[in-house]
């Protein structure tokens, strides 16, 4: 059996000639370069540096400009590419970035058994579908169980997700989550509201659309109670 390179080859030089063979050979090739990898794509990026990344991620934008018959030789797209590939890796620091790093030791015993709140923690993220972005701001909420978290570290583990590729629904769950993980609470609560620009720049461009998610866990989830707490918190907070 041929190289990869060969195997393009042979289909760009049309000697790959139905679509069942075509299917055929994507397929070979696709499983050639799984197989090459072990783990697939993610193993290899896993072992690249940092200057890599952003290397391969500036010859694509390079394309990109291309591709919107755009010079990427003129002025002021000359460094857009390596600009932008440090940009995006910015923007995506939560992938290399672990929960653990983020709360450190602020961690603290101690007998506070009502609701602690936190307010208009501002949230910036990029969608997955179009990776452009979203922002608004959330209210994170948990009643502890012997222990706290510092206040810091609540608006961190937020940066710490939304710094990823995301939609609103899961990175709502996930700062939810990654408290009840952190330090193991009798319930937690985040209620996030944020505007979407693959709603508000294409598409149906609805500029005052606002999305709300919430993510209810322990006792605000099976105490009415509580959870009118925390709704009348969030109703009450300046926006």
């Amino acid at each position: 059996m041929g190289s990869i390179g060969e195997k393009r080859v042979r289909e760009e030089d049309g000697e790959v000639g139905s679509e069942k063979e075509k299917r055929s050979v994507t397929e070979t090739v696709c499983s050639d370069v799984t197989d090459s990898v072990g783990d697939g794509a993610g193993a290899i990026t896993k072992a690249l540096s940092r200057g890599e990344r952003e290397r391969r991620i500036a010859d694509a934008i390079q394309t990109v400009l291309e591709c919107l018959d755009e010079d990427p030789n003129r002025e002021g797209l000359r460094k857009t590419p390596s600009r932008y590939a440090k940009a995006l890796m910015d923007l995506t620091d939560g992938y290399r970035m672990s929960l653990r790093e983020v709360v450190g030791d602020a961690e603290f015993e101690e007998s506070h058994s009502e609701i602690v709140f936190l307010s208009n923690v501002e949230v910036h993220s990029l969608c997955e579908h179009h990776m452009v972005p979203f922002h608004g701001k959330c209210h994170i909420a948990y009643i502890p169980s012997g222990k706290v978290i510092g206040l810091s570290k609540l608006a961190r583990i937020a940066e710490l997700y939304s710094r990823r590729l995301q939609i609103q629904e899961r990175l709502t769950r996930e700062i939810a989550e990654a408290v009840v993980e952190a330090i193991d609470p009798l319930g937690v609560a985040v209620f996030m509201e944020a505007s979407h620009m693959c709603m508000v720049m294409r598409g149906v461009r609805k500029t005052s659309a606002r999305t709300v998610t919430m993510s209810m866990m322990g006792c605000f989830k099976t105490d009415d109670r509580r959870r009118s707490e925390f709704m009348n918190l969030v109703r009450g907070t300046p926006k």
